[in-house]
């Protein structure tokens, strides 16, 4: 046991989260574990929180951050929707985080996707990583173990016209594996099922992968008929690795046949 380990410092969600669009609405995805640095805080936490009936936002970093940041929003759009007398847009909610996430963004350590269905543009989703810059994108993912880095990839066969970016928080290498799962699986015109299975087998694929996300899986679909959340237990998600069969002693691998030598 580490004994030098503070139970006492803050909470952070080294998390998998994902949105992505499809033809008619948006799925957000996330795992469940919330990490006090290498020790589980909570392995079964809600990261995807509710701005209005129709916007989500994906939380991760720091989980006081991202719930204070998240608290604000869903007051300034509740003010909103009564001045104006009708919800707010994914933009708008998407914007009030910028804000925010901007002119906070030398406290906040949080990485937000925000993602919703509003009756003006339909199915969106936005990224807004450390320091308050704010992405449109087709699919966006958050894996964020640990200290926060910014980097960016661009998709390299996309015309001026039709030019998107992902901007994306990450530390390991679990989100790179991730990313190159989603550029051969990702498609536009998907069904509502083609995008919620993507999520839930990428979701799956980080806790995997990556030793800050583990738990449970929860998606939020989001179209023109409302809002469905679903919960897929850890037990029941796809393995991806066969388990290894644990040694009794060392005299058990000292006695185990030798590899074949390889022709080179």
């Amino acid at each position: 046991m580490d004994l030098n380990m503070d139970l006492n410092s803050p909470h952070s969600m080294g998390t998998t989260i994902i949105g992505v669009t499809y033809e008619g609405g948006v799925v957000l995805g996330a795992d469940s574990r919330t990490s006090t640095g290498m020790y589980v805080a909570n392995r079964a936490s809600d990261k995807i929180t509710q701005l209005t009936d129709n916007v989500y936002v994906c939380r991760s970093g720091s989980a006081a951050d991202s719930q204070i940041v998240s608290d604000y929003v869903r007051y300034f759009l509740h003010q909103h929707t009564i001045q104006l007398g009708q919800p707010a847009t994914v933009k708008v909610a998407a914007n009030l985080i910028r804000l925010l996430s901007y002119n906070n963004k030398n406290m906040l350590q949080t990485g937000l996707i925000v993602g919703g269905w509003d009756k003006y543009e339909g199915g969106k989703i936005y990224g807004i990583p450390l320091g308050g810059t704010l992405v449109e994108q087709p699919f966006t993912i958050g894996v964020q173990p640990g200290k926060l880095e910014l980097k960016e990839v661009q998709c390299s066969h996309c015309s001026l016209e039709n030019f998107w970016s992902i901007k994306y928080v990450i530390r390991r290498s679990g989100s790179s594996y991730l990313y190159g799962f989603f550029d051969q699986a990702w498609k536009e015109g998907m069904t509502k099922d083609e995008a919620e299975q993507l999520v839930v087998k990428a979701v799956s694929l980080a806790i995997a992968r990556d030793g800050a996300s583990g738990g449970v899986v929860r998606t939020v679909v989001i179209n023109s008929e409302g809002v469905t959340r679903n919960f897929y237990p850890g037990d029941k998600l796809q393995l991806w690795h066969d388990e290894l069969e644990p040694q009794n002693s060392l005299l058990d691998i000292l006695n185990s046949p030798s590899p074949e030598p390889m022709n080179i």
